[in-house]
């Protein structure tokens, strides 16, 4: 049976209830400029240069897409009393999510991928058209996507371990991904709870998404 992947119940806890909104690793790209965010580290192997460069330049891509699929949904639904205050508020989090990363692109000489117009263009009409089909089918794109981003985030903090963390830019990197996963968590813990998974075709319909989302990251590493 086709069914798409949960991370772990222990890392879904949402977030909003354990940490506090003043105190965000993100902060810091809206403070005055530090080394921690506006330098890059000198002393990473061509191996550890290589990951970092392609994680930025896939997360900014996720973020993009991210920020256009909400606002896709929102085109459709942000009207709905149910889900539009809901739909909105997750892509407000989604266009910070965007901004940091706009920013750690720049601070780490890290190029867009040439795949930028095509995720801002499917975003959205992946948002749209969920929505389109109902409001439990946008939930469940969201659900899909959210878990994809989820893992990807993981992935990168166990790659990150390995980087020399004496530069302040790397542990505040770890943070900032470790901020936007339980963001990611949370929006996915959000679409279940708004009947994501009484979308027909749910199984089928998240396992596409999700697979897409993975086939955009690999595409998104290499170019």
């Amino acid at each position: 049976m086709l069914a798409v992947r949960k991370l772990p119940v222990t890392a879904r806890i949402a977030p909003s209830a354990v940490r506090s909104i003043s105190n965000l690793a993100s902060d810091a790209y809206y403070e005055p400029a530090s080394e921690g965010t506006s330098k890059t580290p000198e002393n990473l192997t061509p191996r550890q240069r290589e990951i970092l460069t392609q994680a930025l330049r896939v997360d900014q891509a996720g973020e993009l897409a991210a920020n256009t699929i909400y606002q896709g949904q929102h085109w459709v639904l942000g009207q709905d009393r149910k889900v539009g205050d809901v739909i909105q508020e997750m892509w407000d989090q989604e266009k910070r999510h965007l901004k940091v990363m706009n920013k750690l692109q720049w601070q780490h000489n890290v190029r867009p991928t040439a795949l930028w117009e095509v995720a801002r263009v499917a975003g959205w009409g992946l948002g749209a058209a969920t929505a389109l089909m109902s409001k439990e089918a946008a939930m469940a794109c969201t659900e899909a996507v959210e878990t994809a981003i989820g893992e990807h985030y993981n992935d990168q903090l166990k790659e990150l371990e390995s980087f020399p963390q004496d530069h302040p830019s790397i542990p505040l990197l770890r943070r900032v991904i470790e901020e936007f996963r339980d963001d990611e968590l949370e929006h996915l813990d959000t679409a279940i709870d708004h009947d994501s998974q009484k979308a027909p075709a749910h199984a089928l319909l998240t396992t596409v998404i999700q697979k897409g989302c993975e086939f955009a990251i690999e595409a998104c590493k290499r170019v």
